[in-house]
């Protein structure tokens, strides 16, 4: 986690009590989720997905693709919802993305989504709630 104060805070303790060892591991972490092992991946009923942290509205249905990829992809998320910033993890550099209002770890977003924005947020299916 980079040194920002957001709006939603706890102590590492109280992390591990509000969320299960996997999304911990996922949000606070940094981790990724097995492909295609989340139900949300498959989750095609029209709703909201929310940040299983602080709950937070993060992407709309409306928004949801097939991107193969076999985590929950979006092209767009809800206005001032997700932040992003530089991961130069295991050698590469991408952008990821997190809760605005806790901070915690989405997945990464990328440049090959389809039109209108043209952007895949590739996100772990535990790190949300629908």
């Amino acid at each position: 986690m980079d040194m920002k104060t957001y709006p939603v805070t706890h102590t590492e303790a109280e992390w591990r009590k509000l969320l299960t060892p996997e999304q911990f591991h996922i949000m606070r972490e940094h981790g990724t989720e097995r492909p295609g092992s989340c139900a949300l991946n498959f989750e095609k009923r029209a709703g909201t997905f929310s940040c299983a942290g602080c709950g937070q509205v993060l992407f709309r249905s409306k928004k949801k693709f097939e991107s193969g990829t076999g985590w929950p992809s979006f092209n767009d998320p809800e206005a001032g919802a997700v932040e992003e910033s530089h991961d130069r993890s295991y050698g590469m550099v991408r952008t990821e993305c997190h809760c605005s209002r806790c901070g915690s770890h989405l997945g990464h977003v990328f440049p090959d989504g389809p039109p209108p924005t043209g952007l895949r947020y590739c996100i772990n299916g535990v790190a949300m709630n629908f």
